[in-house]
């Protein structure tokens, strides 16, 4: 199914380019399964009644230096609306940076990282740009996505530590293309100190998979941001957020086909990738 608004196709889709074995036994600390599961009971959900629910911040880059050779990202400032009215809409306050270059975009989220978030819930983060597997690109060059979220380990910002990470890329992770194919249709304990994971309660959601291109209409946005923001319109009352990003992955995978005046871009499918080290299921109150 094409990419349609109302029936007819608007603009033109663009993409965002640009071990270890032991022979020893290990014991689960803290007793049997039973006995953890029993412990761990009340933990399965986020805690989400803070004073605030969190910042979300936006980077939004549509024009890029001549030395980059990467061309102008029309249709990502549509990207970026919705996504300042959907977050707004749950609760969140928005900041919003065009045009960031590499130095800009690592300082802002630094100095973020080290705000003071006791009394916030969560924090997003999403990042639309062109891309490679691994890198994202500011208006000047390149540079790794890692050294962005590794500034929310939980050794590194302490008062996010047990709250969730969510971090929304609209970018390319490579040049590879998906034609698709035919298918049928289916049918409140004591509290405790304990030490968790410094890359655990993050969530990465990518809108497409390791080595893929990223579809971007020139007129309606992105195909993925489009589909994150209607599911979360629908459903981010009712349902948890791993939830809501499943049906966005079938909104992009079912919904979405490119229109390119270029025979090799035509009629190309796309399928978003999510990463979760989410510990609890996360409900927007």
């Amino acid at each position: 199914m094409a990419d349609n608004q109302n029936g007819t196709h608007q603009g033109e889709d663009n993409i965002d380019a640009g071990s270890y074995v032991s022979s020893h036994h290990v014991n689960i600390k803290g007793g049997t399964t039973k006995d953890q599961a029993s412990k761990f009971a009340h933990r399965f959900s986020y805690k989400m009644d803070y004073p605030e629910m969190g910042l979300c911040v936006i980077f939004n880059n549509k024009n890029f230096h001549p030395s980059t050779r990467m061309g102008m990202r029309n249709g990502t400032d549509m990207d970026a609306r919705r996504l300042i009215d959907t977050f707004k809409s749950l609760g969140y306050k928005v900041e919003i940076y065009n045009d960031q270059k590499c130095a800009d975009i690592f300082g802002r989220l630094k100095k973020v990282s080290e705000d003071d978030h006791s009394n916030r819930s969560s924090f997003v983060c999403a990042l639309l740009s062109h891309g490679e597997d691994g890198l994202l690109y500011g208006v000047d060059s390149s540079m790794p996505i890692k050294n962005l979220t590794n500034l929310f380990r939980g050794d590194r910002c302490k008062t996010l530590v047990g709250k969730p990470k969510l971090f929304f890329i609209q970018a390319c992770r490579g040049t590879d293309l998906d034609p698709g194919v035919e298918t049928d249709s289916g049918s409140g304990p004591s509290e405790e100190t304990y030490r968790i994971p410094v890359e655990a309660d993050f969530l990465y959601a990518y809108s497409t998979v390791p080595g893929y291109y990223s579809w971007r209409n020139t007129v309606n946005g992105s195909w993925f941001i489009q589909s994150l923001c209607e599911m979360l319109k629908l459903h981010g009352k009712t349902l948890e957020l791993v939830q809501i990003l499943t049906c966005v992955n079938h909104m992009v995978a079912l919904e979405f086909e490119s229109c390119s005046n270029e025979i090799n871009f035509h009629a190309k499918k796309q399928i978003p990738c999510v990463v979760s080290m989410l510990t609890k299921a996360l409900c927007f109150p």
